[in-house]
C-alpha cells in the first residue's frame, strides 16, 4: 500500500504541487495500480517462454548518407528565430538553472 507521504514525496520529485484532494485521489489510484501489479507477480509463468518482441518482423536498415540538398544553411535555419546571438538561438534562462 502507498501512503500519502509517499505520494507527496513523488510529487515533490516531479516538482508538482498537489491539493489535499489530489493527494488522496493519487494515493488511492496508485495503491490500486500497485495492488494490480502484485496480483500479476502471483501468476505462475514458469511454462511461458519469454517474449522479446511482441510483433513479428525485422528491422529495416538503410545507408546513412548525408544529402546536402535536403539541409538548411545556418542562415536559413536561423532566419525566423526570435533572438540570435553569435549564430546560436538565444532562449530565456531555464528556471533553476544556475
Amino acid at each position: 500500500m502507498i501512503t500519502e507521504e509517499e505520494v507527496l514525496h513523488i510529487a515533490n520529485l516531479a516538482k508538482l504541487k498537489l491539493s489535499d484532494e489530489e493527494t488522496k485521489n493519487f494515493t488511492t489510484q496508485l495503491g490500486e495500480i500497485i495492488n494490480y501489479f502484485q496480483q500479476l507477480n502471483e501468476l505462475d509463468t514458469s511454462d511461458i517462454a519469454p517474449v522479446f518482441k511482441s510483433i513479428k518482423g525485422a528491422n529495416v536498415f538503410r545507408e546513412d548518407i548525408v544529402d546536402s540538398s535536403q539541409c538548411l544553411s545556418m542562415q536559413e535555419a536561423l532566419k525566423n528565430a526570435p533572438d540570435i546571438e553569435e549564430n546560436f538561438l538565444k532562449v530565456p534562462k531555464m528556471k533553476g538553472a544556475d
